[in-house]
C-alpha cells in the first residue's frame, strides 16, 4: 500500500476511526528507485506479454536491463514482484475510500459504501486475478498474510458499524460483544470476496462480473446487517 501510510481517517459516525496501514519505509537512492522502477515497468509488459507463467526472474532481469543481484536485492521472489505491482495498482483505489467522492468514499451511507465497495473491489481482483492469486498461493496462510488483508477488512468493519449506528464502538468495553460480532461479520464479507472464490465463478463456471456483482452486494449486504 505505497504512499497511503499511517493512520488514515474515515469520516462517519460516531467518533473517528482509523485503518491499518503498512509502515512507512525509509526512502530509497535515487539510483536505487529508478531500478525498482525499471523492474516494475519490465515486469508489467513481461506480464502483459506472457501471463504470469512467462514472469521468471531471469527474463525479468533481462528485459529490465538490470544485474541478478540488483533484481533479488529489490524482490527476492516471483511473489514478491506480484506484491509490489498490486501495490502500485491498489494505490488509486485506496485514495478513494478514504478521500474520494461517495458513495465509495466518506459522504454516503454506510450500507451504500459497503456495495460501493464490493464493486469496486471485486473489479479490482478480477483485473489481478492471476497476480492476486499468485501473491496468495505463495504463503501458508494465504490472503491472511498480505499486508493488505487488516486494511480490506477493518474498512468494511467501520462500514457495518456504521450500518448498525454504534455511534462509540471503541469507546469502551460495553459494546465489546457487538464489536467482535461485527468483526466476524466483516470477516465473513470478505471470505465472499476472496480471489479464489471469484476465480471459481469467473472461469470454472462461467459468470460475468456484471451478472455477479448485484448478486455479491445483496449477499455481502445480508451478512452485514444481520
Amino acid at each position: 500500500m505505497a504512499d497511503i501510510t499511517g493512520p488514515q481517517s474515515v469520516s462517519g459516525r460516531g467518533a473517528e476511526k482509523f485503518l491499518p496501514l503498512a509502515p512507512s519505509q525509509a526512502p530509497l537512492r535515487a539510483d536505487a528507485l529508478r531500478n525498482r522502477r525499471k523492474i516494475l515497468d519490465a515486469a508489467t509488459a513481461l506480464l502483459a506479454e506472457k501471463g504470469v507463467d512467462g514472469l521468471t526472474m531471469d527474463e525479468l532481469a533481462r528485459r529490465a536491463g538490470v544485474g541478478k543481484g540488483t533484481l533479488y536485492r529489490n524482490f527476492t521472489d516471483k511473489p514478491g514482484i506480484a506484491s509490489a505491482l498490486l501495490d502500485d495498482r491498489v494505490r488509486d483505489m485506496h485514495a478513494r475510500m478514504l478521500q474520494g467522492p461517495p458513495p465509495l468514499g466518506p459522504g454516503a451511507s454506510g450500507g451504500e459504501r459497503l456495495k460501493a465497495f464490493v464493486d469496486a473491489y471485486l473489479n479490482h481482483i478480477a483485473r489481478n486475478l492471476d497476480l492476486v492469486l499468485l501473491t496468495e498461493s505463495s504463503s501458508p496462510k494465504g490472503r491472511f498474510d498480505r499486508e493488505g488483508y487488516p486494511f480490506w477488512r477493518r474498512h468494511v468493519e467501520i462500514l457495518i458499524t456504521e450500518m448498525w449506528t454504534l455511534a462509540e464502538p471503541d469507546s469502551s468495553d460495553a459494546n465489546a460483544p457487538e464489536r467482535e460480532l461485527i468483526r466476524t461479520r466483516a470477516e465473513a464479507v470478505m471470505a465472499v470476496l476472496s480471489a479464489a472464490q471469484l476465480d471459481q465463478w469467473l472461469h470454472r463456471q462461467g459468470r460475468t462480473l456484471d451478472e455477479l456483482i448485484p448478486q455479491i452486494q445483496t449477499i455481502v449486504t445480508a451478512i452485514a446487517a444481520g
